[in-house]
């Protein structure tokens, strides 16, 4: 084959090969059209705030007691806090408390530390015989008799010692029926039980709670935006960032109760009221306008 038809063979394949890539090249570019632009920040937005507030009446009551002891032995001390909280779980449970809601938070065993100062010894008093009954001098001088010398007293220092050992035990309960928050307190404090604290009241379920509040807080943002745009004679294009600043849940409220370690008496049932609680959502949306 003559040279110049072989490289005109070489240039059509060429030709051929160039142009099925710019074919494809093209094709790419064509499908990629929707997309131009995803990519770019918008540069003219307006950003708009809302609040919402949900209300809840709570439903759960949460408290706390411990029981303690003092004894010589260990295992003595340990027998009677079981036997206190035992009956404080008795009590609990019988109000239809949930084992599952009932958790043991703490359990300690100490020594029992006493301060004791020593015994003071007391020690002779000194006496000079030649002159504590007095006499006659060479010279015929009356010697007056001299008064003993004072008993000296010492006190060695005090010091610590343990005279027994201290048994604690802190139980938490939940109680999903809070209109049996007194009567059970009440209970508990006939049963020896010491540093009865509660309740306190919360919503078991405040993701419930929070939703309301944001979706008020959307709602509100948005009729906010729909306003400004109208004011501003430009139109909503669509949503390009969304925060949700979560309002922190208001400290539930919490009574305290001193328990009585009389067993005789019983208090009268007090009159525990759940209020409601607040939960506040604050939003913030941006949107593209023109």
């Amino acid at each position: 084959m003559p040279i110049q038809q072989k490289v005109w063979k070489i240039g059509a394949i060429v030709g051929i090969l160039l142009a099925i890539y710019l074919l494809a090249l093209s094709i790419g570019q064509f499908k990629s059209i929707g997309y131009i632009g995803s990519g770019i920040s918008p540069t003219n937005t307006i950003s708009v705030s809302g609040t919402g507030d949900a209300y809840a009446i709570p439903d759960v009551a949460t408290f706390s007691f411990t029981v303690n002891d003092t004894e010589k032995v260990v295992a003595d001390a340990q027998a009677k806090v079981t036997t206190k909280i035992n009956a404080a779980m008795t009590a609990v449970e019988g109000q239809g408390v949930d084992k599952k809601d009932i958790q043991t938070t703490y359990y300690s065993i100490n020594p029992h530390y006493e301060y004791q100062n020593a015994v003071c010894p007391m020690s002779a008093g000194v006496s000079n015989s030649s002159s504590a009954s007095g006499g006659v001098s060479s010279s015929g001088v009356m010697i007056p008799a001299s008064a003993p010398t004072p008993a000296i007293a010492y006190c060695p220092p005090g010091k610590s010692v343990i005279t027994g050992y201290d048994v604690s035990e802190s139980v938490s309960v939940k109680l999903r029926d809070t209109t049996k928050a007194g009567t059970l307190l009440v209970a508990l404090g006939t049963l020896g039980v010491t540093d009865l604290n509660g309740p306190s009241f919360a919503v078991d379920n405040p993701d419930a709670v929070q939703s309301q509040a944001r979706t008020i807080a959307i709602a509100d943002a948005q009729a906010k935006a729909k306003t400004l745009a109208s004011q501003l004679g430009v139109s909503l294009i669509r949503i390009v960032s969304f925060s949700d600043n979560n309002g922190s849940y208001p400290q539930p409220v919490m009574y305290a109760m001193n328990a009585s370690t009389d067993s005789a008496k019983a208090a009268p049932v007090p009159d525990i009221s759940t209020g409601q609680q607040k939960v506040t959502s604050n939003v913030t949306i941006t949107y593209e306008i023109q």
